[in-house]
């Protein structure tokens, strides 16, 4: 069993940056993928970036690559999405979620992963 917290949302202007933080417990955290997901008001929820349980492959959706970096400290149990440039668009709730899987199949599927944290708010302002 995983539990997972995310936190470190707010409110940012455009162009400002934000660091989201999702706090895993269980031992085997490590041998977890981990994905962002995000969902805007009357929108459904997509797929932000993924890493494997290594953190050494990354994939991010091309509406953030180059502005987001998804990384981990699988010493801390914790995941990070980096963000930078922020847009308007960006404002959603951002999850995480954790797949059994080492490198999901089907990354960008909801369910490809196992568990899920309950949301951290992210609003940008222009």
């Amino acid at each position: 069993q995983v539990q997972l917290v995310e936190s470190g949302g707010g409110l940012v202007q455009a162009g400002g940056s934000l660091r989201l933080s999702c706090a895993a417990s269980g031992r085997t955290f490590s041998s977890y993928a981990v994905g962002w997901f995000r969902q805007a008001p009357g929108k459904e929820r997509e797929f932000v970036a993924a890493c494997s349980a290594s953190g050494s492959w990354t994939y991010l959706d091309e509406s953030v690559k180059g502005r987001f970096t998804i990384f981990r400290d699988n010493a801390k149990n914790t995941v990070f999405l980096q963000m930078n440039s922020l847009k308007p668009e960006d404002t959603a709730v951002y999850y995480c979620a954790a797949s059994a899987m080492r490198i999901p199949t089907r990354v960008r599927l909801e369910e490809d992963y196992d568990y899920w944290g309950q949301g951290t708010q992210v609003s940008v302002s222009s």
